[in-house]
């Protein structure tokens, strides 16, 4: 008999679902990287390396594709020291491709024009950036994972001189849209977006979710990160496979994040996974979360504190944990009743989760 509890399979299906509309709204938000103008930025701009475009002007930067990209960003949001990097080393842009706006057959472009405003520039990127990075990457790319399509523009200095230079690439950003620091290539990388053991995650009205702290509101508390590629080398898991695993290894990790099976008991919360679709897994992710959560009425209770602090640091919906019942000791994992589990806690009924969009 499968030790799989159902509600746990369906919330793990709506928490990939949140996670992949945080992904599209981060999109959504910040799909397009603009540099503002910076010192660094126009020396880049004279480097002798850098190729000319059919105006003979010179490019702010030589990058090509598979290049990388960083810079600094200071507490304003001003950009300074951008540089090409090798890809191995921390960045914030990998560069797929480079266009030459110059060659647009229009005057949109031209020696007088003004750079592209925000709605245009997401309109070049998807017009000139998809399918070009898509092909840089072999088509491995998780939509709904860490990484962006985006482009990069010359600063607003560059571009007065003429410099239509437009780069398109990849980036991952955080929960405002800024460019964060990754390392490796893109396609060599694990894609998934997790979050770190001792994070909280809060799930907004919109189904979007952040990390704030455990002493804030939050739905989920993360105890680890697990590679199911390590578990399923050989391809993406068949069936009840993958959620046997996670049931399994999640509910170990837990026990582990809180000191014992009895801890977890008497804190009344539930383990809880992520989950990885099949188109996901092809496109590039493969780890999830292992997290703690408390079901109430198809949903997800909403917590404070941490579970690292027992029971008394914890409230659950604006209460204190539920008194766990007495039970006799349990010896070890095998010799374990079936009430002993988390989920046989008062009030923590198996929940039916609504139905998430687009299901």
């Amino acid at each position: 008999m499968s030790k799989t509890s159902p509600w746990r399979s369906s919330f793990a299906v709506r928490l990939f679902l949140v996670a992949a509309l945080a992904a599209a709204a981060f999109l959504g938000a910040y799909g397009f990287w603009s540099p503002s103008t910076g010192t660094t930025a126009g020396e880049t701009s004279t480097d002798k390396t850098a190729p000319t475009s059919e105006m003979g002007v010179a490019s702010f930067t030589s990058a090509e594709s598979g290049t990388c990209l960083t810079w600094d960003i200071d507490p304003k949001g001003e950009i300074s020291n951008f540089q090409s990097i090798s890809c191995a080393e921390p960045h914030r842009f990998e560069v797929a491709a480079r266009e030459d706006l110059s060659t647009y057959p229009t005057s949109e472009f031209g020696p007088t024009a003004k750079r592209p405003d925000v709605t245009r520039q997401n309109a070049l990127r998807d017009e000139l950036c998809a399918s070009s990075t898509l092909g840089y990457l072999n088509s491995k790319w998780d939509p709904a994972g860490k990484y962006d399509i985006a482009s990069v523009l010359p600063p607003s200095n560059a571009w007065d001189k003429g410099d239509r230079t437009l780069l398109c690439g990849l980036q991952t950003t955080d929960e405002t849209g800024v460019p964060q620091l990754s390392t490796g290539n893109v396609e060599a990388v694990d894609q998934a977006v997790v979050a770190k053991a001792g994070e909280c995650r809060s799930i907004d009205d919109k189904q979007i979710m952040r990390t704030v702290d455990c002493a804030q509101p939050h739905q989920l508390e993360t105890v680890s990160v697990v590679n199911l590629g390590e578990r399923f080398p050989n391809g993406y898991p068949a069936g009840e496979e993958l959620d046997t695993y996670l049931n399994e290894t999640c509910t170990a990790a837990a026990e582990k994040y809180l000191g014992g099976e009895e801890n977890l008991y008497q804190s009344t919360l539930q383990p809880f996974w992520g989950s990885v679709s099949e188109a996901s897994w092809n496109g590039g992710s493969r780890s999830v979360n292992c997290s703690l959560m408390h079901p109430n009425n198809g949903s997800f209770s909403i917590i404070t504190g941490s579970a690292t602090g027992g029971r008394a640091a914890l409230t659950i919906d604006g209460a204190p944990p539920a008194q766990q019942p007495e039970r006799n000791p349990i010896r070890n994992n095998a010799s374990a009743a079936p009430s002993a589990a988390p989920s046989a806690a008062p009030g923590a009924a198996a929940p039916t989760p609504a139905v998430a969009p687009g299901q």
